[in-house]
This record gives C-alpha cells, structure tokens and sequence, in this order.
C-alpha cells in the first residue's frame, strides 16, 4: 500500500479537492488495496473547518464530494506517508521545515512536477484567487498522473 498525503497551507480548498479527485479515481479504477489518500494542512489556522464553500461548491458541480475536517500535518503524517504531494512553494518549505528527518523532507513534491513542462509551477491558492475551478482543473490533470506513477511504483516494490 503506498500512502498518498495532498497538503496545502489551510486543508480547505486545494488538498482537500486533490485528496476528493483522488479518491474518486482510486475508487473507480479499483485501486483502494494499492494506493490511500489523506490531506492535511502546514498551519493549524483552519482546524477543524470543513472544505471551503467554493472549494466543496466546485467538487459537487464535477461529481464529487468529501467529508473532511481540517487538520495540521504531524510527525505521525510524515511517517505514514510515502509521497508528499504539495500545491506551492511556501508550502514546500513550510513542510521541509517541519519535517522530522532529512528522509521525511525527502518525501515532498510540488503536485504540478509531474509534468516536465510545468516543473517549479505552484497551483494558486484559490482562497487568495477565487479560481476554484481553475483549481479544480490543474488537479484532474495531476492527480491521475500522480496515481498513475505512484500505483505503478508500489507495483514494483
């Protein structure tokens, strides 16, 4: 089983939207004994809030849901997780500072590297853009890919 963990700054709009698509794909291609997918947060500010209401608003209009809570990511995170899928590079900072060893900090990537052509882009913050659906997008793009990659590793091992 590879553990997936999708983090953005609050837990409110974009990894929870990953954390949706990505269960929705795991579902739908029969991959739940493969691949586990959770989202969490690098600032206790949102704690405890559900999804964002234009974040939950855009997932419901593409088909999907999520209960979920926000919470801030916690040593337990980092061992849990195999892959650190993050939107930005604050939060790619954020993370490698509170990362507990050198081989957790290792785990963090920025979601949109998976492509070669979009290496280094963040995805917005669409609580500061208000481009949920834009949002929405550039993660129907990447999560598959992601899940892709990640589930053909986890083969491998």
């Amino acid at each position: 089983m590879h553990h997936i963990l999708f983090v953005c700054l609050g837990n409110i709009c974009r990894s929870p939207m990953a954390e949706a698509i990505a269960k929705n794909i795991i579902k739908q291609q029969g991959l739940t004994t493969k691949l586990s997918v959770q989202s969490v947060a690098t600032s206790p500010e949102e704690e405890g809030n559900p999804p964002y209401p234009e974040a939950l608003a855009t997932l419901h209009q593409h088909g999907l849901d999520l209960k979920h809570r926000s919470r801030p990511i916690t040593a337990a995170d980092f061992n849990w997780a195999d892959t650190i899928i993050t939107m930005d590079h604050a939060n790619v900072t954020n993370l490698k500072r509170l990362a507990p060893s050198p081989e957790a900090a290792a785990k963090v990537k920025l979601c949109l590297d998976i492509f070669p052509e979009r290496q280094g882009q963040a995805i917005a913050d669409p609580w500061y853009t208000r481009k949920f659906e834009l949002t929405y997008q550039e993660l129907a793009q990447a999560i598959p890919a992601w899940l892709d990659t990640l589930s053909a590793q986890s083969a491998d091992h």
